[in-house]
């Protein structure tokens, strides 16, 4: 069995798929439109940007070396054999598709016929009515299907409108969720004031977002007057609390409105999200207000609103504080 350092194995990891295939198997692949590609064997994986996603099964990644583990099924000294052996049998001169190439192109995925599947999911995680036709009418969720796959899109836009982010959310018995390929962090699901509004509140999730959404419907506030931002997932702070950077959504989304000078957190109740909540805090800068609001009871926003209303809660196990 061969052995393979550190720094071989670094540099296989930065060997992204479309050099990898089109230096070694050229044949697998196929020219969809500009800079996109498919393989022959899969013509739900898309490559584009060096990234992939294989939106059929809700994966991606990066590297040459996440395709042949995920998608082709290899052990990881299989997969690095065929990545860093063949480039020591005859070394390629590897042009690797920058990670953050610039500008990036969103895959969505095509939608569904319908998106009943969809609206029964989330109104079983306690989203209103209201939220999800606003949602659906503004195209930040819709449905996907494939080969009996079912995912809701969610979808985050930038100031001019046009589509950004994009992420999946399995329906079915497999839960998985990703990001999509070409996706872009600074742009995360959000559901913006209808008018001018000093304060953003900040979730982890999407679902969180439409979840805050439909707690200030059930208290009588109207919602579309407030900021809702999601970090499209667990934001990460350094190990040195100070030494962490801002989340790139609240970022964005703070220099494209200036008027906003107050945060509101309701990230989890669990560690990652206490994590996050102290690191925004000590670094965002002093002309922002932070106020920490973290949900009464139960891991998560969505948690919360599930006890509420008192359904089922869906997911990992709850948390209590």
């Amino acid at each position: 069995m061969s052995f393979y350092t550190q720094d071989i194995i670094e540099k296989a990891r930065e060997v992204d798929l479309f050099t990898y295939l089109q230096t070694y198997e050229p044949q697998e692949l196929v020219h969809v439109s500009g800079n996109i590609y498919c393989t022959r064997e899969h013509d739900s994986l898309r490559i584009s940007n060096g990234k992939w996603c294989w939106f059929s099964r809700g994966i991606g990644g990066y590297s040459a070396l996440d395709y042949l583990i995920k998608v082709k099924g290899c052990s990881f000294m299989e997969a690095m054999e065929a990545v860093a052996g063949r480039a020591a049998a005859s070394p390629p001169s590897f042009a690797s598709i920058p990670r953050e190439e610039k500008p990036k192109h969103l895959l969505l995925p095509p939608p569904a016929p319908n998106n009943q599947a969809m609206l029964d999911y989330l109104k079983g995680r306690g989203i209103s009515m209201e939220v999800l036709d606003y949602c659906v009418q503004t195209g930040r969720i819709y449905e996907s299907r494939n080969k009996g796959h079912g995912n809701v899109v969610f979808v985050g836009f930038d100031k001019t409108g046009k589509a950004r982010f994009g992420c999946l959310r399995g329906i079915g018995e497999a839960r998985f969720h990703g990001d999509l390929s070409g996706s872009d962090k600074h742009y995360s699901f959000a559901l913006p004031a209808c008018g001018a509004n000093p304060s953003v509140h900040l979730c982890e999730s999407a679902i969180d977002v439409m979840s805050y959404a439909t707690l200030c419907q059930l208290n009588g506030v109207d919602w579309r007057q407030h900021n809702l931002l999601s970090l499209a997932g667990v934001y990460q702070p350094r190990k040195k609390i100070a030494e962490s950077k801002l989340p790139v959504a609240l970022t964005r989304f703070l220099e494209d409105h200036p008027h906003v000078k107050t945060v509101y957190l309701h990230l989890d109740n669990a560690g990652p999200g206490r994590m996050a909540a102290e690191a925004i805090q000590t670094v965002i800068p002093k002309e922002y207000e932070v106020k920490n609001r973290p949900p009464p009871r139960g891991k998560d926003v969505n948690d919360y609103l599930c006890r509420r209303l008192g359904i089922p809660i869906r997911g990992a196990k709850a948390q209590e504080r």
